[in-house]
């Protein structure tokens, strides 16, 4: 029997590369013990010191017309929530108080980006909740527990350097965004070539100028 391989996936549910990198998923090894680590976006972003693409007009168009291609690309029929970005504090906390497992996460993501669903409605949360079967929604996310696991999934991926979502998490090597999903497969199966003299040398690049802010 293959060893077992940890690896976490971080995300947030106001992102729709997550929402597209879910249906990826499933290709990860069979030997792969899977982890859904939900987290704010917004604090990674704050941390270091980051703008979000909907914060750039005109990153803000392409992306959610790249993003919409890359769903018809996929097969898969996608539909905006009614505003975004959105508040996803209630949402992500639905989620960890489901568990932070793979079919919390896929209801909760379902919801935004397949449906169409606005998160930041409580009634749209008591209905995910009914579905999550989880009897006191309001309950659930003004939980103090449940709120400051969430800030712990949040400063954990902080302090391995995740500045994005959605984020693989092999061992402690980061592989960002639903694009670079191939190259987390590939690092699962064949990590010595990450190795190499020339991936090492990246790693300490030398800068050559800094952008004064």
């Amino acid at each position: 029997m293959a060893e077992r391989i940890v690896v976490s996936w971080v995300f947030d549910v106001i992102s729709p590369f997550a929402w597209l990198g879910f249906h990826d998923l499933a290709r990860l090894p069979p030997e792969v013990e899977l982890r859904f680590v939900p987290v704010l976006l917004a604090g990674l972003l704050s941390h270091f010191g980051q703008k979000g693409p909907a914060e750039i007009p005109s990153k803000r168009r392409f992306t959610y017309r790249f993003v919409l291609w890359r769903a018809q690309q996929m097969g898969l029929a996608m539909r905006f929530p009614p505003a975004h970005p959105f508040n996803p504090l209630a949402a992500l906390r639905l989620v960890v108080a489901a568990g932070s497992d793979r079919r919390a996460t896929s209801v909760v993501l379902d919801a935004v980006f397949r449906d169409g669903r606005d998160v930041s409605d409580p009634k749209v949360i008591a209905d995910l909740a009914r579905q999550l079967e989880l009897a006191d929604a309001g309950r659930a996310v003004s939980d103090p527990a449940i709120k400051q696991r969430l800030r712990d999934n949040t400063d954990w991926a902080i302090s391995l350097g995740v500045f994005g979502v959605p984020t693989l998490v092999i061992g402690e090597e980061p592989f960002w965004g639903q694009d670079a999903f191939g190259m987390a497969l590939d690092y699962l199966t064949h990590g010595g070539a990450f190795r190499d003299p020339q991936m090492q040398a990246v790693g300490a690049l030398p800068v050559g100028v800094e952008r004064r802010p």
